[in-house]
């Protein structure tokens, strides 16, 4: 069974984000990029398969600039056997990803996609559920837990009342949650080797995808500023000000 594992490069978690002057967008000057979180998970679980005999190649695509290659990199130095880059400068909106991850499952008839539950840039959390629904296969989003049976895939899931275990049949859409497993750390022999793991490269042209924008973003603000919180000396003071202050009571 091959496992297909999107993947996207967005602003490294660690980094505080600028909001650019014009606040047309945030600033991506000289800021450290990495893989999104969930995709470094899915990328995980999709190695792990793999290990335990459940799958046989793991492939990689991503879809953006020249540099996402190096976080296909990434992906393959953790245990990925090839990538793609879908290569464009456009920002590609969830709609127009899953369009094109709907032809690149098309060409390399995967069992199972896992894809991260959101990317950390948007946090959007739609193209999982849209590739679904365009391929019309079934879909357990923010997994928790993934058991590959004979042509079936046991998919535990975090809801408002707990976990839930959902059954699906092959091939279907899972989406990571962050409790799926912990990431491993890729050694330094396997980023070499990485370097020599194939790396296909195409455009949306290639699949006959418009990712032409459909929304467009008006503004970007930073949040406001929070303003100190302040101490009281005892609980019928704390009261008072909820009452007449915070007007909460």
């Amino acid at each position: 069974m091959k496992v297909l594992v999107p993947v996207k490069r967005v602003v490294d978690y660690n980094v505080k984000i600028r909001v650019k002057a014009d606040n047309s967008g945030v600033d991506l000057a000289n800021v450290k990029m990495s893989m999104n979180p969930f995709d470094e998970i899915s990328v995980e679980e999709a190695i792990r398969l793999k290990e335990a005999g459940k799958a046989t190649e793991v492939v990689v695509v991503s879809i953006g600039p020249a540099q996402a290659a190096e976080t296909i990199r990434t992906a393959l130095a953790m245990g990925a056997d090839r990538g793609i880059l879908i290569k464009t400068d456009e920002d590609v909106q969830p709609l127009a990803v899953a369009k094109l991850l709907k032809a690149v499952v098309a060409e390399e008839a995967p069992g199972i996609v896992i894809v991260g539950k959101q990317a950390i840039d948007d946090d959007s959390n739609q193209t999982g559920q849209m590739l679904s629904a365009l391929l019309g296969w079934g879909q357990a989003t923010f997994a928790s837990k993934i058991v590959i049976g004979d042509g079936s895939a046991d998919v535990t899931r975090e809801v408002d009342g707990g976990l839930e275990t959902l059954t699906l049949k092959l091939p279907a859409i899972v989406t990571s949650d962050l409790r799926l497993n912990e990431p491993r750390y890729a050694s330094l022999p396997n980023i070499m080797k990485a370097k020599k793991k194939p790396l296909a490269e195409k455009t949306p042209a290639d699949y006959g995808v418009d990712v032409a924008p459909r929304l467009k973003t008006l503004k970007v603000e930073e949040p406001p500023k929070r303003s100190a919180g302040i101490k009281v000396p005892d609980v019928a003071t704390l009261v008072a000000k909820l009452k007449t202050e915070a007007g909460v009571i």
